[in-house]
């Protein structure tokens, strides 16, 4: 934001000729769920604060306008934010065939959103299945596509997902150093990378809520007391789904067992969810006097709870991210987030098969508090992404382009270089005759001149220059393009 206040005028006007005289970049943003809207929502602000460098269309899909998962819409609205559409593109089951059938039904919907709406450029999150179709789309229609959190690494298909859209995305914002390497190592053309860190963290470090307490109680209860809670966040892992339920069975045991007030939002829309919360009715969690199960928290209140507990538990992007900025003890369960950096507050339960492994790490976790780490993220992320979005010109081909180590010469061959080689101009200065030729690259004569060789210097000189203006210029019709002596 400072940035942005010091520039110059003069500067702000090449920015805004760059693309065009007074052009205004048209930012779509398209937003699926709770989680990557708390991404996206400081660039939005970033982008409306802004009026005069851009104009911003957002878009909202997936599971934000399910009333199961909390109708989320809301928030952006109370964030005043215009909705200038909303598609309902989720297909109920919460199994692998409706993740697919969900995916088609986005495909089918958004062509004409964006026909509509006409971006120069679409910001995307993350590793989302919506998110890959809000990739495709844009690609297939030739939208330049800026994707956020590029080249990290988890567990699950999100792996797969998040380095597909990299392959569409024609630009890249990543949170780590080792992002930004793995974006590289893919690939990717540097010049279009931005190492900024993570949005949210340019809430989370300036997070200062100082009336932290009314929120706790809101929602754990009156007698709740700081670092005295849990909060359970955790998601069914798509590529075992039935482990993931087990494993979450495991883990409801352990709390129930550990005895202390905790908060336990209902996990995301991916297969398996059902179950999931079909395992926490079953065990009574709704009505159990030490729970509290919660669809959705509004981000602000969210990263104040996380930030006083005692603990966080489960496998959330966030555990291992966002939590690392409080210093609060994180336990993280499963494969999940498999290969994720993490600070030293992160406690690893790969394999959560018991109850007495889970209740043992809770046992060691709880109440601890470590340094604050700034792994992901050191609270300016914004500034520089719409420094980023300033710098893009839009006449440049959308043709995306690979940075791929070198590799074998190719042995196909090429027309221009076949043109530029093919054949020579050689005169032989000789004795009886002067003789001017044009010869082929296997010294093969394709066309030869022979005058006798005068007497004097000079009309020798003539009659050279006059044979090989000849020659030249018939050389041109059989495209000789190198001229030599000899």
């Amino acid at each position: 934001e400072v940035y942005f206040k010091n520039l110059s005028k003069q500067k702000q006007k090449k920015v805004m000729e760059k693309n065009g005289t007074n052009h205004k970049l048209r930012v779509c943003v398209a937003t699926c769920n709770r989680a990557d809207y708390s991404k996206l929502a400081p660039i939005m602000f970033g982008i409306k604060a802004e009026p005069q460098f851009f104009e911003l269309d957002v878009v909202v899909l997936g599971s934000h306008l399910i009333d199961d998962y909390g109708n989320t819409y809301r928030m952006i609205e109370q964030d005043d934010f215009d909705i200038h559409t909303r598609l309902h593109t989720i297909v109920r089951g919460e199994d692998e065939a409706a993740m697919v059938e969900s995916v088609g039904l986005a495909l089918v919907k958004l062509p004409d959103v964006l026909n509509r709406l006409k971006p120069d450029i679409m910001i995307v999150h993350g590793d989302r299945f919506d998110a890959l179709a809000l990739a495709t789309s844009a690609a297939l229609m030739n939208i330049r596509i800026l994707h956020i959190e590029g080249g990290e690494v988890s567990g699950t298909i999100d792996d797969s997902i998040r380095h597909a859209i990299t392959k569409l995305a024609h630009y890249h914002v990543c949170c780590t150093r080792s992002a930004e390497q793995h974006l590289i190592a893919m690939c990717e053309d540097h010049d279009r990378i931005l190492l900024a860190g993570c949005p949210s963290y340019d809430k989370l470090l300036s997070a200062k809520n100082k009336d932290y307490m009314s929120i706790i109680r809101v929602w754990l209860g009156e007698d709740v007391k700081t670092r005295d809670y849990i909060v359970a966040l955790q998601h069914p892992v798509t590529t075992d789904i039935k482990h993931s339920i087990k494993m979450f069975e495991l883990t409801l045991d352990a709390l129930i067992s550990f005895n202390k007030r905790t908060l336990v939002l209902f996990p995301n829309v991916d297969a398996g969810s059902k179950e999931m919360v079909r395992v926490m009715r079953k065990k009574g969690i709704e009505h159990h006097p030490n729970f509290r199960a919660v669809k959705h928290v509004p981000f602000d209140q969210f990263i104040q709870l996380v930030a006083h507990a005692g603990c966080m538990i489960g496998n959330s992007s966030c555990g291992v991210r966002e939590v690392g900025a409080f210093g609060t003890p994180v336990i993280n369960l499963g494969t999940r987030q498999t290969g994720r950096e993490t600070g030293e507050n992160v406690l690893h339960v790969r394999d959560a098969d018991t109850q007495d492994k889970i209740l043992h790490a809770l046992q060691l976790q709880f109440g601890k508090q470590y340094p604050c780490s700034k792994i992901y993220g050191d609270g300016n992320a914004v500034p520089r992404i719409l420094k980023f979005l300033k710098s893009i010109d839009l006449k440049e081909p959308l043709q995306k382009k690979f940075c791929f180590p070198p590799v074998k010469d190719n042995i196909s061959q090429d027309i221009d270089h076949i043109l530029e080689t093919q054949s020579a101009l050689a005169v032989d200065l000789g004795g009886t005759n002067l003789r001017v030729a044009i010869v082929s690259m296997k010294g093969e004569i394709v066309k030869k001149y022979t005058q006798l060789n005068p007497k004097t210097y000079e009309d020798r000189l003539e009659l050279i220059l006059k044979m090989c203006v000849e020659a030249a210029s018939e050389a041109v019709n059989v495209n000789c393009r190198i001229l030599g002596v000899g």
